[in-house]
């Protein structure tokens, strides 16, 4: 699976994240609202940022997310975890997208995108949110992801954090919210 590719849409472009986003990325990752009710609420900050924008280059799967009228980046998502077993699974997460495009139609095609490219390779796509994160837990339920019963717990910077897992299938996406 292409874990970086080149993704276009009506509203946005996916491309593969690369060093020189920096600044354009902690535009819209700076905004302290932005992460208040994720479990590590601190990304806002420079360093704390820095780390998670190091951490998805060294990884690989990053993909900027620029909004095609004005040419801005507005956010950023990761496929991570592939596994070509069982008919194949992969995660999409460490996603972010300013809050000026909250609520509309640009995260709907950021995820469609994905998806789309995803189930090109994999049976299951996988979401590890924050068990706390309302508003993401939310927003993946409107788009068709289906709470599983997986909960990991891993620690964050200042302690335990607790993860839920939502999944979208091939089957459930062809039916779902997102299909074309």
């Amino acid at each position: 699976m292409d874990r970086q590719p080149s993704l276009s849409g009506t509203l946005i472009d996916l491309r593969p994240l690369a060093p020189a986003d920096w600044d354009g990325l902690f535009a819209v990752a700076g905004d302290k609202e932005l992460w208040a009710l994720h479990p590590v609420n601190t990304r806002w900050q420079e360093p704390v940022f820095r780390a998670m924008f190091d951490d998805a280059l060294a990884h690989g799967g990053a993909l900027v997310a620029v909004e095609r009228a004005s040419g801005r980046i507005i956010g950023s998502s990761q496929y991570r975890g592939y596994s070509p077993a069982d008919g194949g699974s992969v995660e999409v997460g460490w996603s972010f997208i300013a809050r000026s495009h909250w609520g509309g139609e640009h995260n709907r095609e950021m995820k469609r995108l994905m998806l789309v490219h995803a189930f090109r390779f994999v049976d299951r796509v996988t979401f590890r949110i924050g068990e706390s994160n309302l508003r993401s837990r939310r927003a993946m339920e409107k788009i068709g992801g289906a709470l599983t019963d997986r909960v990991e717990v891993v620690e964050g910077p200042t302690g335990p954090i607790t993860h839920v897992t939502y999944a979208i299938t091939r089957e459930s996406f062809a039916t779902g919210p997102l299909s074309l």
